[in-house]
C-alpha cells in the first residue's frame, strides 16, 4: 500500500468466513482477491497499518516528495495471467538499458542494440567471440523460460515432467544438475563478463558459484524465467502501486481487509479453523474453512503452536538514495542516463564476488562489498513530485551481495555503517565526484539516503533472518510431500501462501494464485 491511499478504518469483522488470509502482502492481496472473486466470503488480517508487505512505496526522507519502492523493487515474476485476471490497473515499462559494469575508465554496457553490445564486448575483450557466447548462454536460458515459467501457475509437475518440457539435456545439466560456476567458467573466458552472468544467481542468496546444494542455481533460474524472458521491468508508481491494485480488486470482488490486526494463533482440526488477533483495543477470533497463511514457515510454526524449520539467513544490504543529479562518471563513453537506467554493476567482477563470498563465510564483511544500483525515476519518474522533477533530481536504488545476517549480530548499527562506507567507497571509485555531493537534503537538513540490512528487514517485515525469500528457493517442480500446488501444509485446511511456498520469492503473486487455486480444489 503507498502512502497515497490509506486503508479506511472497518468495523470488527463478523464471527465466520469461508476463508482468513494471514497477511496482506501482495501473495495474501492476490489468494484474497481469486478467493472472492469465485464467490468466497474472505478475511483479510494485517499486523501493520497499511497493506503491502515489502511490495510498498513510502516517502522515507522527511519533507521530501518522492515515493520509492523502499524494500522490492523490481517486476519479473507477476505472470500477466494474474494481471488479466484480475483486472488490475497496473503497468511496468522496460528498461533500454540492461546493465553496466565499469571497469578502470571502460566498461560494458548491456543494451541499446545488438551492434551496440557487441561493440562494447569487443572493446573490452577484444574480439566478438565473448559477445557469440553471451548469445548463445542466454538463448538458451530463453527457450528454457518459455518453457518453464507458465508451469508456475500449474499443478507443480513432478521432475521428470519439467524435464520433459524443458527438452534440452544440456540446458537441463547447466540449470539443475551441476553448480553453475562450471558453465559460467567454461563458457566465458572475461572474468567481467564471468561476473555479470553470476550477479543474478546470488541476488538475495548466499552462495559461491561452485555451491553443491545449487542455491545459486534456484537464485538464477528464477532471475532467468520471468514473463518467460527474464526481463526485469519497472513497476510504474512505484511498487506500492501493485499493491495498491490488488487491494482495490480485493475489495471490489468483496473481501474485507482489516489492517493493524494481527493474528495470534491459529487452531484447527482440519476443517474448521479459530483464528485469534490481537489489535490496539484488544483480543478477538474468528472462524474460518479455510486459512491462507501470507507469512514465512517460521511464522506459520509459531501460528500453530509448533516447532519451526531451521531459521533462514538473509545476506543483503538494501539502500535508498535521492539525488539532486546523477553522478559523472569516469568512464566518458557512458551518459550516467544509461549507465544508470539499467543495472549499474559494482564489485561484481567473478572473482570479487568469490572473494567477496569467502571473507563473508569467514564471519567478515567484504572488503570490496558488491552491490548494483539503478534509477527508477529514469524510466518512471511519476513517483517525483513536480518540482523534484523539474529540477532534475533522481532516486538510486542500491542492492547489496554477500552481507549475511550474522556479520551484523554483535553491532548492527555500527556494522551497517561500516557497510554503507564501504559501499559506497566502491561506487565512487568508478565516479567522477563522489556519491555524497550529490545527494539530496531532507527537511531536516540530513542527507537523504537510508540503509536496510538483513536484521533490519527482520524487526520492520518479520522476514526471518532477513531473508527475502523467507527461505531458500526451491526448484519448481514437486517431490514427495510437497502437496499439488506447492502451499499445502500438514493440515488439510491451512494453505501457505507466502514466499516461503515452493515457487515462492520475489514480487510474482504465484503463491496466492496458488493457493488461492488449491483452496477452490482447481
Amino acid at each position: 500500500m503507498t502512502d497515497r491511499d490509506p486503508l479506511p478504518d472497518a468495523p470488527a469483522p463478523t464471527s465466520s468466513y469461508d476463508a482468513v488470509v494471514v497477511g496482506g502482502g501482495h501473495n495474501g492481496l492476490v489468494a484474497a482477491a481469486y478467493l472472492a472473486r469465485a464467490g468466497r466470503s474472505v478475511l483479510v488480517l494485517e499486523r501493520l497499518g497499511s497493506t503491502g508487505g515489502a511490495a510498498v512505496s513510502t516517502r522515507p526522507f522527511a519533507g521530501v516528495d518522492a515515493r520509492l519502492s523502499r524494500y522490492s523493487y523490481l517486476v519479473s515474476l507477476l505472470p500477466e495471467k494474474i494481471v488479466r485476471e484480475l483486472g488490475l490497473r497496473f503497468a511496468v515499462r522496460k528498461r533500454s538499458i540492461s546493465s553496466y559494469t565499469p571497469k578502470g575508465d571502460g566498461g560494458l554496457l548491456v543494451g541499446g542494440g545488438p551492434d551496440r553490445t557487441r561493440a562494447s564486448f569487443a572493446a573490452l575483450t577484444g574480439s566478438d567471440s565473448a559477445y557469440e557466447a553471451w548469445q548463445a548462454f542466454y538463448g538458451r536460458t530463453g527457450e528454457a523460460a518459455r518453457r518453464i515459467f507458465p508451469t508456475l501457475t500449474e499443478p507443480l509437475p513432478t521432475r521428470a515432467e519439467l524435464r520433459a518440457r524443458v527438452d534440452d539435456a544440456d540446458t537441463w545439466r547447466m540449470l539443475f544438475e551441476e553448480p553453475l560456476g562450471v558453465t559460467v567458467e567454461k563458457t566465458f573466458a572475461d572474468d567481467l563478463v564471468r561476473g555479470v552472468v553470476l550477479t543474478d544467481a546470488l541476488i538475495g542468496t548466499f552462495a559461491d558459484a561452485h555451491d553443491p546444494a545449487l542455491l545459486q542455481n534456484r537464485c538464477f533460474l528464477y532471475h532467468v524465467i520471468g514473463g518467460g524472458t527474464g526481463d526485469w521491468d519497472v513497476p510504474v508508481g512505484g511498487m506500492g502501486a501493485l499493491t495498491d491494485a490488488l487491494a482495490g480488486a480485493a475489495r471490489a470482488a468483496g473481501a474485507r481487509i482489516l489492517t493493524g490486526h494481527e493474528a495470534t494463533r491459529i487452531e484447527t482440526d482440519g476443517r474448521r479453523a479459530s483464528i485469534t488477533y490481537r489489535t490496539a483495543d484488544g483480543e478477538g477470533t474468528v472462524e474460518a474453512g479455510q486459512v491462507l497463511v501470507n507469512a514465512s514457515p517460521q511464522e506459520l510454526a509459531a501460528l500453530l503452536g509448533e516447532t519451526p524449520p531451521p531459521a533462514p539467513e538473509g545476506a543483503q544490504l538494501k539502500v535508498n538514495m535521492l539525488l539532486t543529479r546523477l553522478p559523472r562518471l569516469r568512464d566518458r563513453s557512458v551518459d550516467p542516463r544509461e549507465a544508470f537506467a539499467g543495472t549499474f554493476h559494482i564489485a561484481e567482477g567473478y572473482g570479487q564476488l568469490a572473494t567477496a563470498h569467502a571473507e563473508a563465510a569467514a564471519g567478515r564483511l567484504p572488503s570490496a562489498p558488491p552491490s548494483e544500483i539503478y534509477c527508477h525515476s529514469l524510466t518512471d519518474p511519476t513517483i517525483l513530485g513536480p518540482e523534484l522533477a523539474a529540477t532534475g533530481h533522481q532516486t538510486l536504488t542500491l542492492f547489496g551481495l554477500h552481507t549475511p545476517a550474522r556479520l551484523f549480530a554483535a553491532d548492527n548499527e555500527g556494522t551497517r555503517a561500516k557497510l554503507l562506507a564501504a559501499t559506497l567507497a566502491q561506487l565512487d571509485a568508478h565516479l567522477d565526484e563522489p556519491i555524497a555531493d550529490c545527494l539530496a537534503l531532507d527537511a531536516e537538513g540530513r542527507p537523504c539516503i537510508e540503509a536496510k540490512t538483513p536484521l533490519d528487514l527482520e524487526r520492520e517485515l518479520r522476514l526471518p533472518g532477513g531473508h527475502i525469500f523467507h527461505r531458500d528457493l526451491s526448484f519448481p517442480y514437486g517431490e514427495e510431500g510437497t502437496g499439488r500446488w506447492g502451499v499445502e501444509t500438514p493440515h488439510a485446511n491451512v494453505l501457505l501462501c507466502g514466499a516461503g511456498a515452493i515457487r515462492g520469492g520475489g514480487v510474482s503473486g504465484i503463491p496466492g494464485h496458488n493457493a488461492a487455486m488449491a483452496a477452490l480444489g482447481r
